[in-house]
């Protein structure tokens, strides 16, 4: 194989497109179109760049590729062929905007049944309402409308969180809420235990204990991505608790003795 078909064979056994893969890399999408499709010229023929050694170092270092396959030499595509695939779960598209900063794309109640086929489609995601937030720009979010009461008291239906694409599974944290879609629960908002190296699963917890919601856990292969809820917005404004009743009503009480006293000093 040339050099344009290894680096195409690397994308496809890692299960990314160029897109995902670009990112993984620190490269631009159209960088490895140019290498893998080619640049379409005026007489119909597509002109393949060839790769310079920045960025075939920059394969061999962030996906543990073995140099002598891409020279040639090794039909083994990874230094330890034994190496977990699921370090290179990145988004399989994204997209951005005029400024070429990633925009965080909306999934709306109404869009979640769609999103389980079409979060690896780049017309569809390109479709979804999209829009910027200056204090969510490192990484890569989606913003997801919850469905249902399992994490009442915490988040409710209707609210919007705002998921970090975890990029690595050893990242997840024992306890915190996440967005999980996988293939057949769809997308779920729960709190979760991490045991992935003991038995290859997530652990996933309701925070509601008024209704059924069961513990259950999900294998490793049937997740297809997982976002870290950075923040939330609700469009529920949370009860007073009893102490902040007391000091309203203190508060009440020492308004109306401040006027009683004016009153009667002047």
């Amino acid at each position: 194989m040339e050099i344009h078909e290894k680096i195409k064979n690397i994308i496809d056994v890692l299960n990314l497109n160029n897109n995902s893969f670009a990112k993984l890399i620190g490269v631009t999408s159209t960088t490895i179109d140019s290498i893998t499709n080619g640049r379409l010229q005026e007489n119909g023929e597509r002109k393949r760049t060839k790769p310079g050694f920045d960025l075939i170092n920059s394969i061999i270092h962030h996906c543990n590729i073995n140099p002598e396959y891409l020279f040639g030499n090794s039909d083994e595509v990874f230094n330890n062929v034994q190496k977990s695939l699921t370090n290179y779960n990145l988004p399989k598209v994204i997209t951005v905007n005029e400024e070429g900063r990633e925009n965080i794309n909306f999934i709306g109640v109404q869009a979640r049944a769609g999103y389980l086929s079409g979060y690896a489609d780049p017309e569809y995601i390109e479709h979804l309402p999209a829009f910027s937030m200056p204090m969510l720009n490192e990484g890569t979010y989606r913003c997801f409308e919850v469905k249902g009461n399992s994490m009442s008291t915490t988040i409710h239906d209707g609210d919007y969180i705002f998921g970090k694409y975890v990029e690595d599974f050893d990242d997840i944290i024992d306890g915190r809420i996440y967005v999980i879609v996988s293939k057949d629960d769809g997308v779920v908002v729960k709190r979760v235990l991490n045991r992935i190296k003991e038995s290859g699963k997530l652990i996933l917890k309701s925070d509601n204990r008024d209704g059924n919601y069961p513990i259950y856990s999900i294998n490793l292969e049937d997740i297809l991505e997982v976002w870290y809820a950075k923040m939330y917005a609700s469009k529920q404004m949370p009860d007073p608790i009893n102490i902040y009743e007391k000091i309203h009503e203190l508060e009440g009480k020492i308004y109306e003795l401040e006027s009683i006293y004016k009153q009667r000093k002047n």
